[in-house]
């Protein structure tokens, strides 16, 4: 699997090329800034792009802009985000298009190397990853929706598909079964008034409606 890193901190970047290349992964390039990046995306056509939001030269959101241009220009291309704090708009601008292949996390989970190379692994086979902070702001930012009918617990399997999450991995994080997890995602469906369709695209649906990028 074919990496691109997009990371101005030298020790963080030489960190992640390292872990990554110590799992398997093939560190095609590791850049410093936006400009660099777009170009390495131009001529490598990695699998994926592991990008810092805040870049220079403004370290304000040159890193998010240029995951927007990869969207747009290199589709097949996954983009997982990293950023030091919760930032909403980010997360939400990212996701505003498309579900498929898009990843935003919180740099303090690259320290649960697994977990972290699961999600590179998800996001460039065209999967989802939310970091489980970004997921609960979005929650409890969602108010009078379609969301209000749910269940607490059908709330959990929501957000943890929002996270990405398989049916067995709900299952094993919730400790329940994977019937009891089917049933709940079923109920998810009816409540959010989804109907009948390929099960994948009425759970990217029910994942929209709990990110609010569909209406009610």
């Amino acid at each position: 699997m074919r990496v691109v890193i997009a990371e101005d901190s030298v020790l963080l970047q030489a960190g992640l090329a390292k872990v990554l290349e110590a799992l398997g992964f093939d560190v095609i390039a590791a850049v410093g800034d936006a400009d660099s990046l777009l170009a390495s995306i131009d001529s490598q056509q990695p699998d994926v792009a592991i990008i810092d939001v805040r870049m220079p030269p403004g370290h304000s959101d040159e890193g998010m802009r240029a995951a927007l241009v990869i969207r747009r220009q290199w589709p097949d291309v996954g983009v997982l985000l990293l950023s030091q704090y919760v930032e909403e708009r980010y997360a939400t601008e990212l996701l505003t298009s498309s579900t498929n292949g898009v990843g935003y996390l919180l740099k303090q989970r690259v320290a649960n190397v697994e977990e972290f190379a699961e999600s590179v692994r998800r996001v460039a086979a065209g999967g989802t990853a939310l970091d489980p902070d970004v997921v609960s702001q979005l929650l409890l930012r969602r108010a009078e929706t379609p969301l209000d009918r749910l269940t607490s617990r059908e709330k959990e399997v929501l957000a943890l598909m929002a996270e990405g999450r398989s049916n067995p991995a709900i299952a094993g994080r919730l400790v329940v079964t994977e019937s009891a997890v089917a049933k709940h995602i079923n109920n998810i469906f009816t409540k959010l008034d989804l109907p009948p369709a390929d099960s994948d695209h009425r759970r990217v649906l029910a994942v929209l409606h709990f990110l609010g990028h569909s209406k009610p």
